[in-house]
This record gives C-alpha cells, sequence and structure tokens, in this order.
C-alpha cells in the first residue's frame, strides 16, 4: 500500500486503497469521489479551506475532514487523491511523495471504482452533469440501482454520489485535462465538441481528437452514443461507424437514430415528439426549462432504450426530473427579486442559460453576477463570453477564479467587462466578493431575476444576496 507505482487502470479495485486522504475534499468532483468511498466502507479523509455545504454530508458518512492543509493530515493515510488544480508543490502532495505513499489523480481513483462494473461514461464539452442525473434517475426508475458519480447533486435527492447494488456505474468523463482517457467504458457518450480547454490541446481539431481516443476505448461489446446535430460530433460518428463501430445517434437532424421533433419550451418545461429508427415514442415532457435540456435528455433516453431498458421508466423519470444544483437552481425569492444559481461559464452554455432565463424573467429583468473560470479561457474566448453575457440586462462582473494560473496586466476581469457590449452604466466590474451584495442591491427591482454565474466559488454566494435583500426589505 505503500508504493508510488500506479497499477494499470482497471486492475486496482477501491478496495486496493487503504485509508484515502483527498485534497479539496469539498469540490464536488472530490466530494463525490469522497462519498462513493464511504458508502463502500473505504476510510476517507480529506483536507479543505473553505466550508463547501457537501462537507457536513461527509462527515455524517465518518469522513475526517481537515480544515487546513498540513503535512500531518496524512499520519495513517495509505492513498492520497489530488485534482489537477493542485499544484505539484502542494505540502500535502509534496510529502505524500516523499513519504511513498500512492498518489492517484482523482480520475485514477474513480476509474478503480468502477472495476468490475459496466460503465456509462457522459462526456462532452456542455451538458454532461445535466446527461449524467438524468441517466441516472432512469436506471433508477427502471429499478436498476446503479453505482454514480456525478459533477452535481440531483436536486432533491441531495446526492451526487452513491454505490449501488447493480452492474452499472454512470459518470461524467472529464476531457479538460485528457483524464477521461483512463477509463474503459461500456456506454460512451459525447454530447457535443465545442472549443474549450485549448490550454490542454492546443485547436479544436486537438481536441476533437482527444474525443476520439475516448470514443475508441469503449468496449466492443457495448455503444457509443453521439449528438447528430453537432459537426464536429456527426464528423466523428461517420469516422467510427467506418472502422465498425456501433453509433447511435439523437438529434433533431432527419438522419438521427432518435430524432426530436416539435420541440416547445417556455418558463415552466420542454417537450417534445421522439421517433426512435422512424418509429414514434409520443411524447417527452420535462418539468424544467430550457430547450437544450431536450437533447440532454434525448441523449438519456437513447442510451436507456439501447441498453434494453423500458421506455416508459425514461418517460416517468424525465416527468419528474427534479434538475441538477448549480443548474438553473432557484435559491430563493426576498422581496420580489429571485436569486438563481447557475455553473454555466463558457460561452455556449451560458448563451443557452441566459436565453432560457429571460424567458423566465418575463417582464422583470436579468441581473447576472459573473465570475469567470480560468484565465485562459477568459482570455481566449473573450469576445465570446462578452456576448453571452450581453444577453442579460445588467452585468456584475468578478475577478478570474483561475487557481495556479498567472494573469497577465490586462487581462481578467477588467477586460472582460470592457468588451460587454452594453452601456456602461448596465454594466461593472466588482473585484471584490464583499461589494457584490451592495452592488446588486444598486441594481436589482421587484420583478427582476439575480443569477450568480460561473466558477464554483461563485455558488456560495447566492444565499449571501439573500440575506443582503432581506436586511435591506426589512
Amino acid at each position: 500500500m505503500k508504493s508510488t507505482e500506479l497499477a494499470p487502470t482497471g486492475t486496482l479495485a477501491a478496495e486496493d486503497l487503504g485509508t484515502v486522504h483527498l485534497i479539496g475534499i469539498g469540490g464536488v468532483g472530490m466530494s463525490g469521489l469522497a462519498r462513493l468511498l464511504l458508502t463502500r466502507g473505504i476510510p476517507v479523509t480529506g483536507s479543505e479551506l473553505r466550508d463547501w455545504p457537501s462537507l457536513a454530508g461527509l462527515r455524517a458518512l465518518g469522513g475526517t475532514i481537515h480544515t487546513a492543509h498540513v503535512a500531518g493530515n496524512l499520519d495513517g493515510v495509505d492513498t492520497v487523491v489530488y485534482s489537477t488544480a493542485i499544484p505539484a508543490d502542494h505540502v500535502e502532495l509534496a510529502t505524500a511523495r516523499e513519504r511513498g505513499l500512492r498518489v492517484l489523480h482523482r480520475s485514477e481513483a474513480l476509474a478503480a471504482a468502477m472495476t468490475g462494473r459496466r460503465t456509462i461514461a457522459v462526456a462532452g464539452t456542455h451538458g454532461k452533469t445535466t446527461t449524467t442525473s438524468m441517466i441516472t434517475l432512469i436506471l433508477q426508475q427502471a429499478g436498476e440501482d446503479p453505482s454514480f458519480v456525478i459533477g452535481g447533486e440531483i436536486s432533491e435527492v441531495g446526492s451526487n454520489a452513491h454505490h449501488g447494488t447493480g452492474d452499472l456505474f454512470v459518470a461524467e468523463a472529464d476531457e479538460s485535462d485528457r483524464s477521461f482517457l483512463l477509463y474503459r467504458p461500456f456506454v460512451s457518450i459525447i454530447t457535443n465538441i465545442d472549443a474549450d480547454h485549448l490550454n490542454t490541446y492546443g485547436d479544436l481539431a486537438g481536441l476533437a481528437a482527444g474525443f476520439a481516443e475516448f470514443a475508441r476505448l469503449t468496449d466492443p461489446a457495448g455503444f457509443v452514443v453521439t449528438c447528430a446535430d453537432d459537426p464536429a460530433t456527426r464528423q466523428l460518428t461517420e469516422a467510427l461507424r467506418d472502422e465498425g463501430r456501433t453509433v447511435h445517434t439523437y438529434g433533431e437532424s432527419a438522419d438521427a437514430d432518435l430524432r426530436l421533433t416539435e420541440i416547445a419550451f417556455d418558463a415552466h418545461g420542454v417537450r417534445y415528439q421522439a421517433s426512435l429508427d422512424g418509429v414514434s415514442l409520443g411524447e417527452i415532457a420535462l418539468p424544467v426549462p430550457g430547450r437544450h435540456l431536450g437533447l440532454n435528455s434525448a441523449a438519456a433516453v437513447l442510451t436507456a432504450l439501447r441498453l434494453g431498458l423500458p421506455l416508459a421508466a425514461a418517460v416517468a423519470a424525465l416527468g419528474a426530473f427534479p434538475g441538477v444544483r448549480r443548474r438553473f437552481e432557484r435559491k430563493g425569492s426576498v422581496a420580489g427579486v429571485t436569486v438563481y444559481d447557475e455553473y454555466a461559464y463558457h460561452p455556449t452554455s451560458m448563451t443557452a442559460a441566459l436565453s432560457t432565463m429571460q424567458e423566465v424573467a418575463g417582464a422583470g429583468r436579468l441581473v447576472v453576477v459573473f465570475q469567470p473560470y480560468r484565465v485562459y479561457r477568459t482570455r481566449d474566448l473573450q469576445f465570446e463570453l462578452a456576448e453571452a453575457l450581453a444577453i442579460a440586462d445588467e452585468v456584475i462582473v468578478m475577478e478570474v477564479f483561475g487557481p495556479g494560473e498567472l494573469r497577465e496586466p490586462g487581462e481578467g476581469g477588467v477586460s472582460l467587462t470592457a468588451a460587454v457590449p452594453l452601456p456602461p452604466d448596465r454594466k461593472v466590474f466588482v473585484p471584490s466578493w464583499e461589494d457584490v451584495a451592495a452592488e446588486v442591491l444598486r441594481r436589482a427591482n421587484p420583478g427582476d431575476i439575480v443569477v450568480t454565474m460561473g466558477a464554483p466559488p461563485i455558488s456560495l454566494l447566492g444565499d449571501e444576496l439573500l440575506a443582503a435583500l432581506a436586511v435591506d426589505a426589512g
């Protein structure tokens, strides 16, 4: 247990890890892994500087949470797990290597947890978390008990991970650092391929090649699911089929295996007619708004049907879909102002989310508080980010959240704010977290929607805004 040699993917099981310590255990990805390990009876410790909402649940499951990053946290530990956000000189990571402990990237530890299960791995630039959640709920509705690790908590269920008794394991597959290439899925889903993580891949062609490599890791007995509407995934589908691989497609395109037509959406949800291989499946409806959620649900339905699960289970699960936390999550309403939280930070997903929120706002105005995520993305996609933000009526931009990155002069929130094509009085850069609430109070009126959007830390801001609104109203 004290070796630094990593077992090949698929041969190391979770039970081989001993006591596991997770650096930055409060993050959504790490907390999901911790929950999964704890429910399998594996001792877990972790360190975190922020009091993330997930930590109380981990403590209740028996996890030990340290509120500082120090070498002593590793006493009695066998395996240390880190994420890409942790720098190589982090005290705990460096100490683990000095002591000869087993050191695993989060994805390596997750791959160990998948051993012995048929994995459904959900990849794509956008829609991974929602699609993963939908598939999980459909499997549960069908009487399966899948294991799952999701990059967000399913609303009302209140969990982002579970150790199930069934043979299926549903997980997001993160392309950002190529770690999705560690998995050997039975089913691979690729929702779309859009320009992102170019610091890793160089250009869109390099990113597409990474997704192709991921798809080719799929078990020959399984299958790949792709979106027929996305140009890059269409091209990938053709290449895979030419190689004799099984690929099933979904979308509005006429040649999609599962086709969506008559799509309708409003503030109360989205619905559409579906057909599979030319045979009508009837209407599929979701009680959460957003046209893009129709495509996410189609990927989930197609996967379930190709696995042999009943259509009725998919329709019932999606008809009661509660949404995912940090995906158009309603935090509350005070004095006529409603506060939402939304994870979107890429221009494409921001455009979809903000367009939906404008529909929901109706006669009210949309005020967005945006925390950019990663310096390289904010720099490389500044024009696209600015255009997406301009969908809102009022824009408050915070400083970029980019752990481990260096920001050059002129980069970051100031530059992004200046690029937003709105009048100067409708946009502002607020670098200090403590000053955001006052700015929101100044701009928001009864009937308006305020949405906190972007990097993970901003998820903590919604409750502060509601409290400030209550004080102001009282």
